[in-house]
């Protein structure tokens, strides 16, 4: 049987959330306070739950990069991927190259924007050159609106995008790594699940 190893990507594969590590790089230190300033109040109701994930944090990425170019959004994130290979947790890489030297199928399925995951993942530097299953940006006009084009690929959204991928539920085996509530749905999904795996 087929087996498919699936991986979240923030906390699991990386050290820190490259949500925020992606603001800062882009905005600087000064930008980054005020602005996470700004919507500290969603973002306390977020972390009790009584806010959606999702919206607070299409507000925070609106407020960084509505009305910026996709060309030059792509530029920051090819940018920051190169310049973040430190985030990376070095026993999640070696798992991507095991599962692949195994010939073992590897998507990340995560809740970041695919447009900086997925230039960490191209084959340079010795990082194998996987899938990526991000929150995609919606675009007019060649500009970032500041909203989503998909759902926030969190939760249940994780397993609803491996379906569409791969909708053949018995004919594989599904091996899945998370480490919080956002891969909850994912890690119950899977045949095998492994939470905070890489952790040393």
């Amino acid at each position: 049987m087929k087996k498919i190893y699936v991986f979240d990507f923030d906390g699991t594969l990386t050290t820190r959330d490259t949500l925020l590590q992606f603001i800062l790089y882009v905005w600087g230190r000064r930008a980054f306070c005020i602005g996470l300033l700004c919507y500290s109040p969603l973002l306390v109701l977020m972390k009790l739950g009584v806010y959606p994930n999702w919206k607070a944090k299409q507000k925070v990425f609106a407020h960084f990069f509505k009305g910026m170019t996709l060309e030059k959004f792509n530029d920051w994130g090819r940018r920051f991927a190169e310049s973040a290979h430190h985030l990376l947790r070095e026993k999640g890489l070696e798992m991507l190259r095991q599962a692949q030297a195994e010939g073992s199928e590897v998507v990340i399925v995560s809740a970041s924007i695919d447009n900086w995951v997925q230039p960490f993942f191209t084959g340079r530097s010795g990082i194998p050159e996987v899938k990526v299953l991000g929150t995609q940006v919606e675009v007019e006009n060649g500009r970032l609106t500041g909203r989503f084009l998909t759902k926030n690929c969190y939760g249940q959204e994780k397993v609803n995008r491996m379906l569409v991928l791969y909708p053949n539920r018995s004919e594989y085996k599904l091996i899945a790594f998370g480490d919080s509530r956002g891969d909850k749905e994912m890690l119950a999904f899977a045949d095998e699940a492994y939470y905070k795996p890489f952790r040393v």
